[in-house]
């Protein structure tokens, strides 16, 4: 991973600029969805970033751990109401474990793409299957690559377009890579941020989970279990490790 990408100029900036992921009507239904699977028991989010999910999900009663390569956006969970109740580490998501067993890892916003080889995309699986308890649960939010609707001969598609900012994908249909280019009018300022992943199909992600050890439960459009169709522009996928 680009540990240096999530440097503190972009931590500083994170929440505002993703500010419609703290909305209700996006936040509320994700931690009601992952609350429900964990239960009694404890949670682990890979990638745990500011605290956008951790710190409601916290909120709730449910002991919460975190790991993030950046030690800037875990700088910016410090001082949220709840926050000090979570126990975040700087590390590598392919590596590096915490304390637990838990009943429930994972991975929220695209965040498994940040990951950018399949070999290390495997080793999450692999390192989400070692930290849960016999019947836990590992869930991955992610969109589906929108390749159906590049025209042929493009490599270009847009995803925001907005009078403040406006953003495009450009993928590599050879090696499965691909960089989001945001653009940012901030004050007539205008920014630029670009952020390079590996996209990842249903299938394949199936797959990793098998040889991590976890087989496919429950697959949905978005946090409200709406069903996943092949018109959905994303996933929530949830994988269980066997109890024997």
């Amino acid at each position: 991973m680009a540990d240096d990408l999530w440097n503190e100029r972009v931590a500083a900036k994170y929440d505002e600029n993703s500010a419609r992921m703290f909305s209700p009507e996006v936040l509320d239904p994700t931690v009601d969805f992952l609350a429900d699977l964990a239960g009694d028991g404890r949670a682990l989010e890979f990638a745990i970033g500011t605290g956008r999910v951790a710190v409601p999900l916290a909120n709730t009663g449910v002991p919460l751990s975190g790991i993030d390569s950046s030690a800037a956006m875990i700088g910016q969970m410090t001082g949220k109401p709840g926050a000090e109740a979570i126990d975040a580490v700087v590390g590598d998501m392919t590596t590096t474990t915490v304390e637990g067993p838990f009943s429930l890892v994972y991975l929220v916003f695209n965040t498994i793409g940040n990951v950018q080889t399949q070999e290390a995309q495997v080793a999450v699986f692999r390192n989400a299957a070692r930290h849960l308890e016999a019947g836990g649960h590992f869930v991955v939010e992610v969109g589906v690559p929108d390749l159906q609707r590049l025209p042929p001969g493009e490599t270009a598609r847009p995803f925001l377009v907005t009078e403040q900012r406006w953003g495009f994908d450009e993928y590599d249909l050879v090696s499965q890579s691909a960089t989001s280019h945001h653009f940012i009018n901030r004050d007539g300022s205008l920014e630029y941020f670009a952020c390079p992943y590996r996209y990842v199909w249903p299938a394949e992600l199936d797959l990793m989970a098998q040889l991590a050890g976890m087989n496919l439960k429950e697959r949905w459009a978005d946090w409200n279990r709406n069903p996943f169709t092949a018109e959905s522009p994303g996933h929530v996928s949830v994988w269980e490790k066997p109890v024997s």
